[in-house]
């Protein structure tokens, strides 16, 4: 496959690369990492709970704090409104370094910083070990926590990259959690191989990255010869994105989706289903996931590339939301994602019949572009709105606030 003209700048060589699925696998390598951290861990999440994996959480970081590790946690108010006065307590008073992301009071109970949330998932740990995905620090991703426990992946990466995502962060920490403006340093390679895979950090912000991870998937579109595969919780991306992956089934590119059938949220389910009649016709074949609510954010494509992340390809990750994927070429890797998802597919998952998909009412060819125009922008419009520019606040001991660092 050729190299894709949005990732040319930040490819980085020399790479290991872990596939984690679910939270069995993520969390246990993520406090392992943390125990073990001697300098510095950098945490990024849009979901903390306070329930058993919140907790484990919490009582690592307040060990390594207190061991001289220097903590910083940055965390999404909308994602995480109910944690204790307690509970984050004990953590600034060991010396953690935590910050809510566009903490604002609710009106009447209702949270209105709905959009422009901070949706990444990072860890970095010393520099040296780097964890990327869509997995948040709650139970209900644990298979234990039933059948409405979520499926979903994540990456653990050593190798140059790292200071890419390192440099990131903490250029966030700066910039009010959004991160805008960074810049990967292209001059030189930065830390010691690891591996064989490439490996690229692409953020998503409302700067001059809004369109970056979109833009990666279509170019990756447009390369593909034999066969696409992503497996998405939410799925409403524009026309441009649809064209080009019609496209590819329309030229011979086998091309297949993975959707939830049990949905968290049912309207992720409707409007994927709307959709289904425009790719069908092209060819392109999908699968509901119908075990449990189905959380993951991946793609893999013609066994070599492939992509782990928090965005959705939906209007609120794709226009508004503070993402990061990562791009991986390897082989190796590949091959180990697309025989999971192919497990999903096998064992899992519901085939749509085109047969069963309907084909709407004469005058929807008129509508639908409208309709779908209004959806798909409508996030960046209310994003405009000064009620949802963000602002990061640092919690102190004393749960006072100071939005300005």
């Amino acid at each position: 496959m050729k190299f894709w003209r949005v990732m040319d700048s930040c490819w980085r060589h020399g790479h290991r690369a872990r596939l984690l699925e679910n939270g069995e696998a993520y969390f246990a390598r993520v406090f392992e990492a943390i125990d073990a951290a001697q300098r510095e861990i950098l945490l990024e999440t849009f979901i903390w709970f306070e329930d058993k994996v919140g907790i484990a959480l919490q009582q690592r970081l307040i060990e390594a704090a207190r061991r001289g590790v220097r903590v910083h946690f940055l965390v999404d108010a909308f994602g995480s409104p109910d944690l204790s006065e307690d509970f984050l307590r004990a953590l600034t008073e060991a010396g953690v370094q935590l910050r809510m992301f566009d903490r604002q009071p609710t009106l009447f109970g209702i949270r209105l910083n709905v959009f422009r949330r901070m949706h990444r998932k990072l860890v970095v740990i010393d520099e040296r070990i780097g964890f990327v995905g869509g997995i948040n620090y709650s139970a209900d991703h644990l298979e234990d926590f039933g059948p409405t426990a979520k499926q979903d992946y994540a990456v653990e990466v050593e190798g140059p990259v790292v200071a890419d995502i390192h440099a990131f962060m903490r250029h966030a920490i700066a910039t009010r959690g959004t991160g805008e403006r960074w810049e990967p340093d292209t001059t030189h390679e930065t830390g010691k191989p690891a591996g064989n895979a490439d490996v690229c950090f692409l953020p998503r912000d409302n700067g001059r990255r809004s369109r970056s991870i979109e833009q990666a998937y279509r170019e990756a579109f447009r390369a593909a010869r034999q066969e696409i595969v992503i497996a998405n919780a939410y799925f409403f991306p524009g026309y441009g994105f649809l064209r080009d992956l019609r496209d590819a089934a329309r030229r011979g590119v086998k091309v297949q989706l993975i959707f939830q059938g049990e949905p968290d949220t049912p309207m992720a389910l409707i409007a994927a289903r709307w959709l289904y009649r425009h790719l069908v016709d092209a060819g392109v074949r999908i699968h509901e996931y119908c075990q449990r609510p189905f959380h993951g954010k991946v793609a893999v494509i013609d066994d070599e590339w492939s992509t782990v992340g928090s965005s959705n390809l939906d209007p609120l990750s794709l226009s508004l939301n503070l993402e990061a994927n990562v791009f991986i070429r390897d082989r190796e890797f590949a091959g180990d994602l697309r025989r999971r998802l192919g497990t999903l597919i096998d064992n899992h998952c519901k085939e749509v019949d085109p047969a069963d998909v309907p084909r709407g009412r004469f005058w929807q060819p008129i509508t639908r572009p409208l309709l779908f125009h209004v959806l798909r922008k409508f996030p960046e419009w209310a994003g405009w709105l000064p009620a949802h520019t963000p602002r990061t606040a640092l919690v102190r001991p004393d749960d006072s606030e100071d939005s300005s660092k």
